[in-house]
């Protein structure tokens, strides 16, 4: 019994790794078409994917450059780069799940994002954490520069991304793997907090600051350990040997 759930939760890991892949690369389309728009060429906008490759840093950059043109380089960086410190907050996270040389870490450290974190720890063994990591990675990082590619490429033809709904690709995912984890009052505590304090800070902070500090709100409520008695966990009937 205990190989049938390890298989199920490696298959169950694939599965959910292919799946938030091709939702991540749906909105690349939506990235290079806005690329292009705001005065990058086609070879800019698929070296940015490439080599930067995080999707929420490369919209901020793109965003402020399509409001202030060349000149507002500076703050378009600085934006870019605020929003990816979260990255090296997963990194901490994800470490310990990678294991392995050093080059596997620093590939590791290319392709950790908001998606491939997400895959990794919503995994229940250690061998399906790294199968959900490194196929969330290759079907990302794959279709991503494929997606930015086509999105550079036709740009003028799609119009407006957003009008095809590419920009909810990524956050109708996240709401995939983050249901089935609301089994508990503390986690749907922390996630409802967050989402308040994410969406109330929006509109008054730059691009990146209102994950970062909604993110506190997980950290304040673990160290205080707020909710976590108040009810039993729930354990699936596979983990006990049922």
């Amino acid at each position: 019994m205990g190989k049938i759930a390890r298989s199920r939760d490696d298959s169950a890991a694939l599965r959910a790794g292919l799946a938030v892949g091709l939702a991540a690369a749906a909105y690349g389309v939506s990235y290079g078409a806005l690329a292009v728009a705001a005065g990058l060429d086609v070879w800019q906008t698929c070296v940015m994917s490439l080599l930067m490759f995080t999707g929420g840093s490369q919209f901020a950059l793109i965003g402020v450059l399509a409001t202030g043109g060349v000149a507002a380089g500076p703050t378009a960086i600085a934006s870019a780069a605020i929003l990816g410190i979260r990255n090296g907050i997963y990194g901490v996270r994800v470490a310990p799940i990678i294991g392995g040389r050093w080059w596997k870490k620093v590939a590791a450290a290319w392709v950790t994002i908001d998606e491939t974190t997400a895959v990794a720890i919503n995994q229940p063994t250690l061998k399906s954490q790294r199968i959900g990591f490194w196929t969330t990675a290759a079907a990302t990082f794959l279709g991503w520069n494929l997606t930015s590619l086509i999105g550079a490429l036709i740009g003028d033809a799609l119009g407006d991304p957003r009008a095809w709904g590419l920009d909810a690709a990524a956050a109708a995912a996240f709401v995939g793997l983050l249901w089935p984890r609301l089994r508990q009052l503390q986690t749907v505590a922390v996630a409802s907090a967050a989402a308040v304090v994410a969406i109330a800070l929006t509109p008054v902070l730059l691009p990146g600051l209102p994950v970062l500090v909604a993110g506190t709100v997980a950290i304040v409520v673990g160290a205080f350990n707020w909710f976590a008695n108040a009810e039993p966990p729930l354990v699936p009937l596979e983990r006990e040997g049922v």
